[in-house]
């Protein structure tokens, strides 16, 4: 409809028939042992399972297949979706995805004030170490933005421990000790 082109019921029966196979061999084909790093990203639709539910049959369904570790996974706020993955990957580091947050602390913000709010919250999640870090959202917390936001700080500290595992990583030798701009949500 988008398009305005119009297809036939059965024509898309005719094309998902002809790429089922594919797909069903692509979806169970053997994935390798260790992953260094996954990003899972929930998609937002209407589902019988609960989110953590479903996603732990997801990460069973990854170690039926061979995966044996994943170092970090980096996740967006879905509730239950950390513990899902360590679960079954105990050892994962599991990390909330920072544009996911950003994003999420921006829809607390007045329209004008979110270029501003999303440069202060910037020097969080490129801090050198947690411990700067911490600093640095304990300044935003007492400063203009957290007084006048204050459920933004209040949501980052509730997810800090998976918001500070990138923080622990050193930057590659040779280079500025601050860290990359997300770039995908």
């Amino acid at each position: 409809q988008q398009y305005r082109i119009e297809v036939s019921p059965d024509f898309i029966s005719s094309v998902t028939d002809a790429v089922h196979a594919e797909v069903t061999e692509w979806q169970n084909r053997p994935l390798e042992k260790m992953y260094p790093l996954v990003f899972f990203d929930a998609l937002r639709v209407r589902i019988r399972d609960e989110g953590a539910k479903f996603w732990l049959k997801v990460m069973n369904e990854l170690r039926n297949r061979g995966v044996e570790d994943v170092l970090i996974a980096v996740v967006d706020g879905l509730k239950g979706f950390p513990e899902a993955i360590t679960a079954v990957f105990p050892e994962t580091q599991v990390q909330t995805c920072i544009v996911h947050l950003i994003r999420h602390s921006l829809n607390y913000c007045g329209w004008n004030d979110k270029e501003l709010v999303a440069a202060a919250l910037k020097l969080v999640y490129r801090a050198e170490s947690a411990p700067m870090a911490l600093r640095r959202l304990e300044e935003f917390e007492a400063g203009e933005w957290g007084k006048k936001y204050p459920t933004i700080a209040a949501s980052w500290r509730r997810a800090w421990e998976q918001v500070i595992p990138f923080s622990s990583i050193p930057p590659p030798c040779g280079r500025s000790s601050t860290r990359p701009t997300p770039s995908r949500a």
